[in-house]
């Protein structure tokens, strides 16, 4: 017979969290998404409305409170006038130039886009002001499109280029492509592998296999497409990675832009990177470097030029990371929203635990740049 002691026991062996994260935000409304930092460490957030009660769904954070931005009134959901309304922004990023871009998928509920929803939307923050808005004709966001994150090269053409993630769950995914001057937009890789969601893929996240359940519906597969992006230090590559997968890809930049090139000539140049792990954001630092999250064991990696990974970040508090921002003073933002615990991943009941998060990390690195 094997007689076990109880009057001592050693302390056992536990999770060991990874890099110092510092509490920057936290948020008891809306679940927030992405966030973005100004050279002048400006920081905005954005709030999607997917269901929650969302006043405003672009945000500067003033003394840690966020405030709607630029404005309330343009942040009002008008689907009469939705050109001139965010209706719900998923994505809020400062470029080169130190603009804000606002990306608005134009589809409240994650559900169908509305006419004139979904664009793209630049405020000059000397004045705080906005100086162009580029809608995107149905065509190339069509009302199953789910416009997910963006980055920029200002280099190229006349005004630069954007480069947009479609990670719909229901339409087709891909690469959008804008070029900045002339406000017009092209779908690159719609049908291509690396931008679909894995057919094999099964989330585990807190222990737990991850799936999408509606209230009274049978559990779905997660099956979402391409959505983090970030840009290489000297803008040859865009890596991407659909939210349903682990791997990280890479494409030219110059065969994104090429009109000339057919699909095909596209896909040719996609490179796989790394099976990073399973990511939402990403991005990218002037060394080289790429920054992706792991939802399903709460970290931060970066991906080395070298192909080696490494953990800047582990921690039980990381539920789910989002979109992440690095700003010119080495510090990396991240927001950690629970989205895993939505009502829609389990049948209609609310797991989310108040507050959310935004917290911040500090590298060694510095933004890419691209003017």
């Amino acid at each position: 017979m094997l007689v076990v002691s109880c009057t001592h026991i050693a302390k056992l062996a536990q999770d060991k969290p990874v890099g110092e994260l510092e509490v920057f935000a936290t948020f008891n409304g809306p679940m927030p998404t992405g966030v973005t930092v100004s050279h002048g460490n400006r920081v905005f957030v954005n709030f999607p409305r997917w269901g929650d009660d969302v006043p405003f769904t672009v945000a500067e954070l003033v003394n840690g409170k966020a405030v709607a931005y630029p404005g309330v009134e343009v942040n009002r959901q008008d689907h009469h006038d939705a050109l001139h309304h965010f209706i719900s922004v998923q994505s809020v990023v400062v470029d080169a130039k130190d603009r804000l871009w606002v990306l608005d998928t134009g589809a409240p509920l994650m559900k169908q886009t509305i006419p004139q929803g979904p664009k793209l939307v630049c405020i000059d923050l000397a004045t705080n002001k906005i100086v162009q808005t580029i809608p995107f004709p149905a065509e190339i966001a069509g009302k199953n499109s789910y416009l997910n994150d963006v980055r920029f090269d200002l280099r190229k053409g006349q005004a630069g280029f954007a480069y947009i993630t479609d990670s719909s769950a229901k339409g087709p995914n891909g690469i959008i492509v804008v070029d900045l001057a002339k406000a017009e937009s092209w779908r690159r890789l719609a049908n291509d592998p690396s931008t679909h969601p894995d057919p094999n893929f099964l989330p585990i996240v807190e222990g737990q296999p991850l799936f999408h359940q509606e209230k009274g519906q049978l559990p779905q597969p997660l099956a979402f497409g391409s959505d983090g992006i970030a840009i290489s230090a000297d803008g040859s590559r865009l890596y991407y990675s659909p939210l349903s997968s682990r791997q990280l890809y890479s494409v030219s930049t110059d065969a994104l832009r090429n009109r000339s090139l057919g699909d095909d000539q596209v896909a040719a140049t996609i490179k796989k990177v790394a099976a990073k792990g399973a990511s939402d954001g990403l991005e990218s630092d002037a060394a080289g470097n790429v920054y992706a999250g792991d939802y399903e064991s709460n970290s931060i990696h970066v991906i080395r030029p070298d192909g080696n990974i490494e953990a800047l970040a582990h921690d039980p508090r990381i539920l789910w990371p989002d979109t992440f921002s690095l700003a010119d003073d080495g510090y990396l933002y991240f927001t950690a929203n629970q989205l895993a615990r939505q009502p829609s991943m389990h049948g209609g009941i609310d797991l989310r635990q108040k507050p959310y998060v935004l917290f911040r990390i500090k590298t060694q690195s510095r933004p890419v740049r691209l003017q």
